[in-house]
């Protein structure tokens, strides 16, 4: 589609932003993606891990699962999610995925790799050593990456407010969102209808959704 933008409104702690990664994946192959980190868990929300936390997590990790095939490790259920001392902060996993974006482009394809690390892999993506071997995983220069993810833990809370004002401005109130950008005009819509169904998104973006805008 011509002259559109897909904003994409996310969490890298949400587990329905992981379930929704597909559609991200479909939707790039027709126009482009920008990411939105919203910081649920970020500054006074940030959560240690603990019994009720994951109590609280695992049945909707599980209908994840079953709705989308999204697969979650044995070292997430059963490593991470036992940890107490983890701490789950959005903020420096935020800040690698705008660093990323920055040195190359690759912000969402850090989001994706550190989505599978936390998920499957079961690692403290919000630890910058964890950050720094995530980067050179897709390709990024690690001596590069290390001081362009401190450069950018300045610009992470100017983009969480940028963000909340987005989510604001269309009526967002919760993760993930997606946003169609589209000639000027923003239309909101409900990844929960597509999820599942990464083929069916993208033949619905790249048909320029419907003659009166992309309301489904």
């Amino acid at each position: 589609m011509e002259n559109a933008t897909l904003h994409y409104i996310h969490d890298p702690f949400c587990g329905w932003c992981y379930a929704a990664a597909p559609l991200v994946k479909a939707a790039r192959e027709v126009m482009p993606v920008r990411a939105h980190g919203g910081g649920m868990m970020a500054g006074a929300r940030r959560r240690q891990v603990t019994p009720q936390l994951r109590a609280y997590v695992m049945p909707h990790d599980e209908r994840i699962a079953q709705l989308t095939g999204q697969p979650f490790g044995e070292a997430y259920f059963e490593g991470l999610l036992r940890d107490t001392a983890a701490v789950f902060d959005s903020a420096p996993p935020i800040a690698a995925v705008l660093a990323a974006d920055k040195l190359g482009g690759r912000g969402l394809d850090m989001l994706a790799r550190l989505q599978a690390a936390h998920y499957v892999e079961g690692r403290r993506i919000a630890e910058r050593d964890v950050l720094v071997a995530v980067a050179g995983e897709i390709g990024l220069d690690p001596a590069r990456f290390a001081p362009a993810l401190d450069d950018a833990q300045d610009d992470v809370g100017p983009h969480i407010e940028a963000t909340r004002r987005l989510m604001a401005q269309h009526g967002i109130g919760g993760f993930p969102g997606l946003v169609l950008e589209r000639d000027g005009t923003f239309t909101p819509f409900d990844a929960a209808g597509f999820l599942g169904q990464p083929q069916a998104l993208r033949d619905w973006l790249a048909s320029g959704c419907g003659p009166d805008g992309c309301s489904i």
